[in-house]
């Protein structure tokens, strides 16, 4: 049962910091970008930070319903 919560308590994390997450790896993806427009690739703009920040919150959001979900259905398999 304790990995079950552990990922809970990662999804909680993931939910409570997805702005500076999002702000850090939306800043990785710019870097990128530039670098390899500067070679001569054409590469589509990353996504703004706010489309990113939303999408780790839904992620973080799935991580805990999905375990909560898991728990409960793990309890009640042996109990009945």
């Amino acid at each position: 049962m304790y990995p079950e919560f552990l990922k809970i308590a990662v999804g909680l994390a993931l939910m409570v910091f997805h702005r500076p997450i999002a702000d850090y790896l939306v800043e990785q993806e710019r870097m990128l970008v530039v670098l390899f427009r500067q070679r001569g690739v054409p590469v589509p703009a990353p996504p703004t930070t706010e489309t990113c920040g939303n999408i780790y919150f839904a992620i973080g959001a799935f991580i805990v319903m999905f375990q909560i979900g898991r728990i409960w259905l793990m309890l009640h398999a042996l109990s009945g």
